[in-house]
């Protein structure tokens, strides 16, 4: 009735209006002035009155429907609430996946209230606002950030510093153990060298007869009882940390490691009965370290010697064959303070906390380096005291010392400073020494990458290239080329890059990569209940972390080095212990071998028992543990926190129910299933492998139960019935592969990967699929794409 009511109006007033205009005939701008109010009136009238006769849907927009139902939780940029939701809303689930979400569980304590059209609305504006990577590298556009070193680059920088001055050692080669040197006198004279050989261990007990009498090498006439032998060659240290060294003799023994003067042990005196002789040695992972072993027996009615060590993550044992090599190399400076922990709160290791404790840190740490240096000064700077040229020869190491700290030439006005004026107002020498030397590994110049900015030059390349892949300096060579102009394109960069893939280094920066990947530097503690699980020893477990280190370097360094084998390969490498234990058909002996499984039952890393047991609990497997790890490291999806705390107690579900049966009765609530729908079907596939990482069909007397729906982002259902299904899924997942990807970028080079621009990724994973899924040429790719930032012009993918 309302809108029949206006009609009459409306007309009245349009007549009205109109024969006041067409009365005064005026063509001049006082006929609109005075007209126009009116028509205002009259096309508000018609408005209302078209409004009132036929509504219009005015629904709320995604933007208004966010500030009303969301933004008290999640803030009103989604940045987080404290104490509500702390975390920023970002993620990487799709948009159809983030709306059947929203429509499902949002807002938690009324789901109902934003469902349908109103849940995609919502949905796209959160996406499209601040949850896509798309929309966080527009809002906050990372950058690349200075960073000073991290504990290992600062470590390996000073060793390698250190060894610039003692010729860099060639990596040892393939032949394993030590060379030894037999003599028929105690003290080693060269005229009564019986014979020379290389030992894979030394562990002797020679009884009464000693090493000549065998039936190969009878006794001669008017021998003598004494005898010596003298090993030489060097140990390889897997991992870094401290290093027991063990020596058991009734004789006399020295040993010397990582020190041509000093012996770590020395047990000159005899003893006549079997006797330990310990000393802990810091060692860096990845790197070879001269030793030496002395043995003599003189009087003492029995001869035995053995060597043997506690690596770090392993146990006392005679050192293996594969930690030995004849060759010869020398020592390497090994910081010796400690360092306080890395931030890593964003996944990976960065060198962003500058605190007091690291500051007093690294001041200790550089003290002990001059010092070290000023002892050692005659053979770094290839000078004696006496020499007339001393000073000149001392000022001159000092001048190289800062330049290889720094990682390229000195100004004029620098090597004043860090050179000169020390020497200038020193009286003595060793003392402008420690001056330099302070001076220099203080200096933000050291201690700081990326001071140069966004104006790299070629030394700025080396840098990026020798911290991407060594952790370290840049070596001779490469400053060669950056002083030559050789850095300058791509092809240059990659050919560096593959170079350096041969050192010692980029291997052990590989396994430490590889090592964060599968969360095996928070797996200290493997231990199993002996009852249920006897003879996992934690000699068991020593060889399976050698075991699953074997693989995963034969993997990454072998001729294809194929991320998805990482997955899929159906072989493990075990030595007698493990295949006892695991109940594996093989000819091993106390060296790896590698032992080829049906491939329903092993399916690389996946199923290794390292991993296995270590995401396990004492008594029983973890679905849930295993769960975690593969959806955030394998598969590569996103996990919040749980938004409660629930620890599992066995002793509160029924004896006769399986592990899977008290899994899914302890996440069966709504606020668990967010997450758990992902983690448990994960989970859940590797339920055929005990606490120890055993296969089997049968939890007690209940058949094994490991298929489970997965649904991917994209909303895609994958039915897993175990760890192979699951292992071709993971290998063949875009989602997977990026995460890979990503997680490697960013533990070489330590920045975040949307810094380089919102390609990075898409381009890196193009070329990590053109090249087979070669994680070597991934590698050379990454450290091309960081240390040539800011220097190549962008490449433009548009392929996601």
């Amino acid at each position: 009735m309302r809108a029949r009511q206006t009609e009459p109006r409306i007309a009245d007033a349009t007549r009205s209006a109109w024969s006041v205009a067409g009365k005064r005939q005026r063509s001049d701008m006082a006929v609109w002035k005075s007209a126009w109010p009116v028509c205002a009136l009259l096309w508000l009238a018609v408005s209302l009155g078209q409004s009132e006769a036929a509504p219009v849907d005015r629904r709320p927009s995604g933007r208004d429907i966010y500030r009303q139902q969301c933004a008290k939780c999640h803030g009103r940029s989604g940045q987080g609430v404290k104490g509500k939701y702390d975390d920023a809303l970002h993620g990487d689930w799709a948009l159809e996946r983030l709306t059947r979400y929203i429509d499902r569980n949002m807002p938690e304590n009324d789901p109902d209230k934003c469902k349908g059209p109103d849940a995609a609305a919502v949905a796209r504006y959160i996406y499209d606002a601040f949850y896509s990577r798309e929309a966080r590298l527009r809002n906050h556009p990372p950058r690349v950030e200075l960073a000073r070193l991290t504990n290992r680059q600062y470590v390996n920088a000073v060793a390698d510093l250190l060894k610039h001055f003692t010729g860099a050692d060639s990596p040892p080669g393939e032949e394993r153990g030590l060379p030894g040197s037999y003599f028929k006198s105690r003290n080693f004279r060269s005229d009564t060298n019986a014979f020379e050989r290389v030992d894979r261990q030394v562990n002797f007990e020679f009884g009464e007869s000693g090493p000549f009498n065998t039936p190969e090498r009878p006794p001669q006439p008017g021998g003598t009882n004494e005898f010596s032998m003298r090993w030489q060659g060097s140990v390889l240290a897997d991992e870094s940390g401290d290093h027991e060294f063990i020596l058991k003799t009734p004789n006399g023994a020295r040993l010397w490691v990582n020190d041509e003067d000093t012996p770590l042990i020395d047990a000159g005196v005899a003893s006549g009965t079997a006797t330990e002789h310990k000393a802990t040695v810091r060692l860096i992972g990845g790197r070879a370290y001269p030793l030496r072993l002395d043995f003599f027996k003189f009087k003492e009615k029995t001869a035995a010697i053995v060597l043997r060590w506690k690596p770090p993550h392993g146990v006392d044992e005679p050192i293996p064959a594969r930690n030995l090599s004849p060759a010869r190399v020398a020592p390497t400076f090994v910081v010796p303070t400690p360092l306080p922990p890395d931030d890593s709160s964003v996944g990976y290791e960065r060198g962003v906390a500058v605190s007091k404790a690291w500051d007093e840190a690294a001041t200790q740490a550089a003290i002990e380096v001059a010092n070290f240096v000023a002892k050692q000064l005659d053979r770094l700077s290839s000078s004696k005291p006496k020499d007339e040229d001393r000073a000149a020869k001392v000022e001159a190491f000092c001048l190289e010392f800062v330049e290889t700290a720094f990682r390229r030439p000195l100004t004029k006005e620098q090597k004043r400073l860090f050179v000169s004026a020390q020497f200038a107002h020193s009286p003595k020498v060793e003392d402008a020494v420690k001056r330099v030397v302070l001076l220099t590994l203080k200096s933000p110049r050291f201690l700081y990458l990326g001071l140069e900015g966004s104006q790299a030059d070629d030394f700025a390349v080396a840098e990026r290239l020798a911290f991407g892949l060594w952790d370290s300096l840049p070596d001779q060579e490469l400053l060669k080329a950056a002083g030559t102009g050789l850095l300058r394109t791509r092809e240059q960069v990659t050919q560096q890059s593959n170079r350096m893939q041969a050192d010692p280094r980029a291997r052990a920066k590989m396994q430490s990569f590889l090592h964060q990947w599968l969360q095996l530097n928070h797996t200290d503690d493997l231990s199993k209940d002996a009852q249920l699980f006897p003879g996992f020893t934690p000699e068991i477990i020593a060889d399976l972390r050698a075991s699953l280190n074997l693989f995963l370097a034969d993997t990454v360094w072998s001729a294809s080095s194929d991320y998805r084998q990482l997955l899929l390969a159906e072989h493990l490498y075990v030595n007698n212990r493990l295949a006892q234990f695991y109940g594996v058909q093989t000819n091993a002996t106390d060296d790896f071998v590698k032992a080829v499984f049906d491939g329903r039952e092993r399916s690389g890393v996946l199923t290794h028992p390292y991993l296995l047991a270590a995401f396990a609990y004492q008594k029983s497997t973890s679905p849930i543990h295993r769960g975690v790890f593969l959806t955030r490291n394998i598969v590569g999806r996103a996990l919040k926190p749980p938004p409660m705390a629930v620890a599992f107690k066995d002793e509160e579900f029924a004896p006769n129910l399986s592990m899977r049966e008290k899994v899914e009765q302890l996440t069966r609530a709504q606020a668990c299933q967010n997450c758990h729908s992902v983690i448990n079907p994960l989970g859940f596939s590797l339920e055929h492998y005990d606490a120890v990482g055993r296969f089997r069909t049968r939890e007690g007397e209940r058949p094994i139960n490991a298929v489970s729906d997965y649904t991917t982002d994209a909303g895609q259902t994958i039915r897993l019935t175990g760890a192979r299904d699951l292992a071709n899924f993971a290998a063949s997942s875009d989602q997977a592969q990026n995460g890979f990807i990503e997680q490697l970028f960013h533990h070489v080079v330590k920045q975040p990967i949307l810094a380089y621009g919102a390609n990075a990724l898409p381009n890196l994973r193009r070329a990590f699929v053109e090249s087979g899924f070669n994680i070597r040429k991934l590698l050379a790719e990454i450290v091309t794409v960081s240390a040539l930032h800011g220097v190549e012009k962008p490449v433009v993918s548009s392929k996601r």
